[in-house]
């Protein structure tokens, strides 16, 4: 590309000099877009804690802050005064389309392997991803859960097999192989249905406490958040297929998760 490398004369603190302006406008628009998207991946799609247990955070992260730092670089590069506005255009063009590019692929990663559900799973709370469903199992799920959506995560209810269930050999084969009972679409229900299970199965934070001395100020804390008593919470291990050492704090009045702490619940 003509006049794309620093020409002969011209030092490299020189074409620092002539291009940072042109450099530092594009890298606040690119740190511009790149935050409106990290709101939307991380306020909608990754809400806390999912960005810490749901895969697609990391590779998100790494393209956007690649391409945050090299648009500008490659515009420091084929910035030149000197060439026609046209070319100039031409080249400054093809840059932000190469991070249009990249942040779309970081965006769509994102998005196919974001956390969809929330399940209550017998005993523990379980982060269900995109990945986790077979796509084609989704037509056995009640109605209103067959489309996942673009939402964020939605709590939902887990009908576990029992021994007389025709099914239960298969259950447990399968959910020795990793599929668990909260990713088949067939034994999704409403979580309403599950409230006095997930105040049942809640362990009380006196247990919790006792695991983790350390940690009194960090209970505490969520204790304090939620404005509960602390005999109103309760708490269930929250896993999902890449974490299995945080817990779900629960009003045991409602049933549903009002804070998470990384602190293991086994």
């Amino acid at each position: 590309m003509p006049g794309c490398l620093f020409p002969a004369s011209m030092t490299i603190a020189a074409r620092l000099r002539v291009a940072a302006p042109a450099a530092l406008t594009h890298l606040a628009a690119s740190a511009a877009v790149a935050f409106c998207c990290a709101l939307l991946v991380f306020g909608l799609w990754y809400p806390f804690p999912h960005g810490e247990l749901a895969g697609g955070r990391g590779l998100f992260l790494l393209i956007v802050g690649v391409d945050v730092v090299c648009g500008p670089l490659l515009t420091v590069i084929v910035f030149d005064r000197r060439k026609p506005r046209a070319e100039l255009l031409r080249d400054i063009g093809i840059v932000v389309l190469i991070q249009l590019a990249a942040l779309a692929y970081g965006v769509a990663a994102a998005v196919q392997a974001r956390p969809v559900f929330l399940a209550f799973e017998g005993n523990r709370f379980r982060v269900v991803s995109l990945p986790d469903i077979e796509k084609g199992d989704l037509a056995r799920a009640p109605e209103a859960l067959r489309t996942p959506g673009l939402g964020g995560p939605r709590l939902i209810g887990v009908r576990l097999a029992r021994p007389d269930d025709a099914d239960f050999p298969q259950s447990i084969q399968l959910a020795l192989r990793g599929v668990h009972p909260a990713f088949r679409p067939e034994r999704w229900v409403d979580f309403e249905t599950q409230r006095e299970n997930v105040a049942q199965a809640a362990q009380p934070l006196s247990v919790l406490r006792q695991k983790h001395p350390s940690r009194q100020a960090d209970i505490d804390k969520a204790l304090r958040d939620s404005g509960l008593a602390e005999e109103g919470l309760g708490y269930l291990p929250l896993v999902s297929s890449r974490r299995d050492d945080w817990v779900a704090l629960v009003d045991r009045a409602s049933g549903r998760p009002v804070d998470y702490l990384p602190l293991d619940g086994w």
